[in-house]
């Protein structure tokens, strides 16, 4: 029967599985403040709490990165269809420019929310409809027309944490535009002020390049490539004070967060190098055994001895690495992160070598094809019973 698999990836170099979080604010009567509208009102509003965004995410990109650090989002992040680990704000290039004039002076009003046709370049097809704005989907948090839509969150997570974490960067960023208009700025000029100070967290560009980290670090963004790298900062001050400043957690609270985010993190990567361990000797090193034996004398083994006896080998390494794990949280985190995970993928590639070489009937698990195409064969070639 079919089944539902939460893990963001569950097949090594096959696109995963993420949740699209589309997230907005509206007043108590409804009004849409992401919406920009066509007058100057809702565009008033709109570049406001844009710029509270764009805040934000320059200021507490760490702290909304730690909100989808997990063992099994860090599969997933900065790979094939996933947004990377480098937290910006995408508004796309028509917007941009707009917020560029805000800086230079211009009004908050103005920027053209009438649909565009896009030209196809071919007489036979007509001009059709584009969006407000290109939805970029290597971009961690674009701009969707009436809406932001956080990208990042993992498949299995609840998304009340990572959204927390967000509506907390976000309220900062709206008390630092309050203090602006509150000391006496005109509402244009708070706006403009706060764009000018975080701009460089708004990036158009392609999200996989390779030149994309090196630009990233050129504007100071963080690329906080996995779980523990991203919980390290959890405990900031800065983060710390964010969270006591809006009532969210207290100091303590904000440790017993961490500890409890770090701790869930080994023991995700502990139970599947343990799992590892036990699928190598009750199931594939046997029938690596067996499958060696009906080579004998003929000649035929070719490299299946030294493939074989790798995936022991990786194993006793796996094995030997799990009794000399930290006891300090952090530093924990850092062993399965920095040590054990490489090593399990060693193990996991050796095992994808003897599984293209042990004979179909003796390997204990489905393989690739098996798990990926054998509902299809089975559609398209049914069993005639009797």
């Amino acid at each position: 029967s079919p089944q539902l698999l939460w893990h963001e990836k569950p097949y090594a170099g096959i696109n995963g599985s993420g949740k699209h979080s589309n997230w907005g604010l509206n007043t108590d009567t409804g009004k849409n403040l992401y919406k920009p509208g066509k007058t100057e009102e809702s565009q008033r509003d709109f570049f406001a709490f844009t710029a509270a965004l764009t805040h934000a995410t320059a200021n507490y990109g760490d702290l909304i990165r730690c909100g989808v650090a997990t063992a099994r989002n860090d599969h997933r992040l900065g790979a094939q269809e996933a947004p990377p680990a480098i937290i910006s704000l995408y508004t796309g290039e028509l917007m941009e420019e707009h917020i560029k004039g805000i800086i230079s002076g211009g009004p908050l009003f103005g920027y053209a929310t009438e649909a565009q046709m896009l030209e196809l370049g071919t007489g036979s097809v007509e001009a059709v409809e584009r969006g407000l704005e290109d939805r970029n989907r290597t971009a961690p948090f674009p701009f969707c027309g009436n809406r932001y839509e956080f990208r990042a969150v993992g498949s299995s997570q609840n998304i009340a944490q990572p959204l927390t974490y967000l509506n907390a960067a976000v309220a900062e960023g709206c008390a630092k535009l309050s203090e602006k208009i509150e000391g006496g700025m005109d509402v244009r000029d708070a706006v403009a002020e706060l764009y000018a100070e975080n701009l460089h967290v708004i990036f158009n560009g392609d999200g996989y390049s390779d030149a994309w980290p090196v630009e990233a670090e050129k504007r100071g963004l963080l690329n906080l490539r996995d779980t523990p790298a991203a919980l390290a900062t959890f405990d900031a001050p800065k983060n710390k004070a964010l969270f006591s400043s809006h009532g969210v957690f207290t100091s303590k609270e904000v440790d017993a967060r961490k500890e409890i985010m770090l701790d869930e993190y080994s023991a995700t990567l502990l139970m599947e190098a343990e799992t590892a361990l036990v699928m190598v000797h009750t199931g594939f090193l046997p029938a690596c055994a067996a499958d060696l034996k009906t080579y004998e004398g003929t000649g035929l083994a070719g490299n299946r001895p030294k493939a074989y006896s790798a995936v022991l080998a990786e194993a006793t390494k796996l094995a030997d690495l799990l009794e000399d794990v930290p006891e300090e949280s952090q530093a924990k985190a850092d062993y399965f992160g920095g040590t054990v995970k490489p090593q399990l993928e060693a193990l996991r590639t050796a095992v994808d070598i003897a599984e293209e070489l042990c004979e179909a009937s003796k390997w204990p698990v489905p393989s690739y094809n098996e798990m990926l195409f054998h509902h299809i064969s089975e559609d398209a070639y049914p069993t005639v019973e009797e």
